[in-house]
């Protein structure tokens, strides 16, 4: 499987991004955010980072790059797309996401390790997950506090779109265990299609054991796999 890893200027992620593919055994090249073209790839990963400086606001200024119409077509098509940290943020001022990430309730830049739970894995970013380990992932952000209206968090529950959770150690939903404020603990969401993905923490700075945890190898296997999938189909 192909990947493209988008670079904005001031991404920072879009190097540990490929890496973590390749790790997988897979191909992932970089995608310059004045491209309009995403060069026949099966998956895109938005990656973390300060795009643009984060001036106005984070994922603001990015969401106009030419490089965003493709992922529209991209995803609107039904292709995987996910978006870390900053690319997370990217997508959900691209309306590709909903909801919106604020500034941390500590006010507080937050770099650690934190624990998820997975909420769902009924999606091709989490089926291979089990369902009672904790990944271990990494944090590193200042605007990650989830946010939306009640009507949009409804839905979330409604559609089973949430994906990640911030949890204690032991699995527990608690405040102590959210970093940023984030409402319902939540770390991560998906679309209601299922098939565009973003979450604050960093699968793809997790993902071998010399960094401390490879537990963010399994999203990436998740979407490996999903892909894999639907190759017959294709195919057929």
């Amino acid at each position: 499987m192909h990947f493209a890893v988008l670079q904005f200027p001031a991404s920072n992620c879009d190097q540990d991004a490929v890496h973590a593919v390749r790790v997988l055994g897979h191909t992932a090249a970089c995608v310059w955010h004045k491209e309009t073209s995403l060069g026949g790839a099966d998956a895109v990963i938005v990656p973390g980072g300060f795009s643009y400086g984060d001036y106005l606001r984070t994922g603001a200024i990015a969401r106009f790059s030419p490089v965003m119409q493709a992922v529209q077509t991209f995803a609107a098509a039904g292709g995987l797309v996910i978006g870390i940290c900053n690319g997370f943020q990217i997508l959900c001022e691209a309306g590709l996401l909903p909801g919106a990430l604020i500034r941390n309730r500590s006010l507080q830049f937050r770099c650690e390790y934190v624990f998820l739970k997975t909420a769902t894995t009924n999606s091709p970013f989490t089926h291979r997950i089990p369902p009672d380990q904790w990944l271990r992932l990494p944090i590193a952000h200042g605007e990650g506090c989830y946010f939306a209206d009640e009507a949009t968090l409804a839905s979330l529950r409604a559609h089973d779109q949430i994906l990640w959770q911030y949890c204690s150690a032991g699995g527990e939903i608690t405040d102590g265990a959210n970093p940023n404020g984030s409402l319902l603990n939540i770390a991560g969401v998906c679309n209601e299609a299922r098939n565009v993905a973003g979450l604050m923490p960093h699968p793809e700075r997790a993902c071998e054991p010399i960094l401390g945890s490879d537990d963010g190898r399994l999203v990436f296997a998740s979407m490996i796999a999903a892909l894999e999938n639907r190759r017959p189909a294709a195919a057929a």
